[in-house]
């Protein structure tokens, strides 16, 4: 889960300071025995490093690749979240999660279980154990989590659609650094019975990720019974950008490049486009915060138990302890989801989407001496998912050209009403048509 670390930046001038306090409640609470040495890690199967468990298909089959994040159950396979612990403690699971149900009617192959970031709580998509999935792009860039092995599997065609988990952006973020699709889904659209939980009954949800907005489309028919037949009427409906009203909000510290390639994007397509209020935009930001508060005291809650296990990285143990110290503002943000779900419902009912940048900026730079808590407060100023999370409505990441000296590729971000998936999937066919033109 991409966004826990939102609770480390309230600008940039108090990172040091939530740094020096994340680190006092770990020394407070005897954490940091035994985590400053890492263990050696086991070989990754794939170059890539994208799958903590790969299985190969054979060379004539013609089935559907499908990969899935590790922190959904698969019968007979360790769900490790990306953590050495679970992965050395943790019995094999006894089912499958239930998201996997047609999948495994509809017979395709599975070809692994991707990589993730441990626990599923840094933006970076960093993996002490395991090692971190390269980023397609760019090597020397982070490729973005939690779900950073499924962007990393399909931009490398070693599956046609992977499934990830977003409780505040782990879709829509390694899909923005890797230059792939990325689809978080509707709140309780899919069930979560079997995946391993961050804040289930607020914020989690799965989806899919594809090189293409056609394989999203197969994805969601994974996870969704008759999804193909809504995503034809929705095509059917809507066969052009012609009518479609786009809301625009622009956030404060995004890299002009971004926008404007987003800007250029939507234009391109030939979207009308309706500039979104201040008022507006400044309850987008607060939506941010309040999600990353349900997020950290959800993480918390479930994880605590790992606080004094030495396979358990420092770095996690850090996000965990700014969880547990945000539990008196937990009820406030609940409160606050409420209204935001209230007020995106009436900016919809203007709007058929809003239209912002996935990330502020390209991905970073890859630390050269692994990553801390500063490195991933900075990765978390860059996203702009949460908020989608909190009003419990689906987002489309896709990604648009840029001018940029080493990237080539940024990420559009569409948010749609709740259930809109096809309608979403489709503005998404309409980009990449428009934009490869």
């Amino acid at each position: 889960m991409s966004g826990l670390f939102s609770l480390f930046f309230r600008g940039a001038t108090v990172e040091s300071a939530l740094i020096r306090t994340i680190l006092a409640a770990i020394l407070a609470m005897n954490w940091l025995a035994g985590c400053t040495i890492p263990n050696p890690r086991p070989k990754s199967p794939t170059v890539d490093r994208a799958f903590i468990e790969y299985w190969p298909p054979s060379n004539d089959s013609k089935k559907l690749r499908l990969a899935v994040k590790d922190l959904i159950d698969m019968k007979g396979v360790v769900t490790t979240a990306g953590s050495e612990f679970l992965a050395k403690h943790s019995p094999p699971a006894k089912g499958d999660a239930k998201c996997l149900a047609i999948a495994r009617q509809s017979g395709v192959q599975f070809v692994g279980k991707t990589n993730t970031s441990e626990l599923a709580v840094a933006v970076s998509g960093m993996n002490a154990y395991y090692g971190t999935p390269r980023n397609p792009l760019d090597r020397g860039r982070i490729p973005g989590g939690s779900s950073s092995g499924s962007a990393v599997a399909v931009a490398n065609n070693e599956a046609d659609v992977a499934f990830g988990t977003d409780t505040a952006g782990s879709i829509r973020v390694p899909a923005a650094c890797c230059g792939v699709v990325g689809l978080k889904t509707t709140f309780g659209l899919v069930p979560l019975d079997g995946v391993y939980p961050v804040a289930p009954n607020q914020l989690d949800t799965i989806g899919p990720l594809a090189r293409d907005v056609a394989s999203a489309v197969r994805g969601m028919d994974l996870l969704q019974p008759g999804f193909s037949g809504r995503y034809r009427q929705a095509m059917a409906a809507k066969p052009s950008a012609k009518g479609l009203r786009i809301g625009r909000i622009y956030i404060e510290g995004t890299n002009p490049r971004v926008d404007h390639a987003v800007d250029d994007a939507l234009a391109t397509t030939g979207f009308t486009v309706v500039n979104l209020s201040k008022e507006f935009t400044d309850k987008w930001i607060q939506a941010q915060k309040d999600a990353a508060t349900v997020a950290g005291v959800g993480a918390w809650s479930y994880d605590r138990k790992f606080q004094n296990e030495s396979q358990v990285t420092l770095r996690t143990k850090a996000v965990l302890a700014v969880g547990g110290m945000q539990k008196a503002a937990y009820h406030q943000a609940l409160r606050g989801q409420a209204a935001w779900k209230s007020e995106l419902r009436r900016v919809f009912e203007k709007v058929d989407f809003i239209a912002l940048p996935t990330l502020k900026n390209v991905p970073l730079h890859l630390p050269l001496f692994g990553g801390t808590v500063a490195f991933e407060a900075r990765a978390l100023a860059l996203q702009n998912t949460q908020a989608v999370n909190l009003g419990g409505v689906p987002a489309l990441a896709i990604p648009v050209p840029i001018a940029h000296a080493s990237v080539r590729l940024t990420s559009l971000q569409l948010v749609g009403r709740p259930f809109a998936e096809a309608d979403l999937l489709n503005a998404g066919r309409l980009v990449e048509a428009a934009v490869k033109r």
